[in-house]
């Protein structure tokens, strides 16, 4: 009688596996039809001496189905995911043309009407005041703002310099500071921008907002979304 010299006790999922090319072993894609023909063949030519086991069979059944359960979750996050991305980038392109505040010391600024943004205070002081700056760099104005309790605290700039001059409509930084007993902190500003276009990432990347006069900003920055 021949026996075959297979050994009862490996599993189908380990039989059936190839070399490629680089030597490295590589599983092949199992569906349900050739794990079930290669589980047959097995146990048609299984050792007649050594027979295999019910709990054999059963561990390689429950093998398979938890492959074949990773399959469909991988299936279904892939799904879930590119809804959500769907999703987000049609929420992003709504943005196209809107104002958003967004933590940043640059802004498109308007000269012609009062322009209003907002610093963060993370400690009271008795001394906050926010530098203006041009495109150049040049000191434009100091918007002095006292004694302020820990918040958001909102300023206004009325496009002038320090002589009362109205100044051109362009791109201006913010420095806002504050003063205490150990020395003047630097504060974040948040400054409104126009969003000119959105760029979708790559899978999984977050998408990136263009706005006027900053650049690139991840969505997830954006502070308050306006008209």
């Amino acid at each position: 009688m021949a026996i075959d010299s297979t050994s009862s006790t490996s599993s189908v999922l380990d039989q059936y596996q190839i070399k490629n090319q680089t030597g490295t072993t590589k599983k092949e894609e199992l569906g349900k039809d050739a794990f079930l023909n290669l589980l047959v063949a097995q146990m048609n030519n299984q050792n007649p001496l050594e027979p295999q086991g019910n709990s054999e069979f059963v561990a390689q059944l429950a093998q398979f189905s938890q492959v074949e359960g990773v399959q469909q979750l991988n299936d279904s996050m892939s799904t879930l995911l590119s809804g959500y991305q769907s999703s987000q980038a049609l929420q992003a392109s709504s943005l196209v043309g809107r104002k958003v505040i967004v933590p940043t010391e640059k802004a498109v600024v308007d000269t012609s009407e009062t322009f209003k943004a907002s610093l963060v205070l993370p400690v009271s002081s008795s001394n906050v005041y926010v530098n203006v700056y041009d495109s150049n760099g040049a000191t434009v104005n100091r918007i002095n703002l006292g004694t302020q309790a820990a918040g958001n605290v909102s300023f206004m700039w009325d496009g002038k310099d320090a002589s009362g001059n109205l100044m051109p409509p362009g791109t201006y930084k913010f420095e806002a500071q504050a003063s205490y007993a150990d020395g003047t902190k630097g504060l974040y500003t948040l400054l409104p921008a126009n969003v000119d276009s959105v760029t979708l990432g790559q899978s999984g990347s977050e998408l990136q907002l263009n706005l006027a006069g900053i650049g690139s900003v991840p969505l997830s920055q954006v502070q308050i979304i306006g008209q």
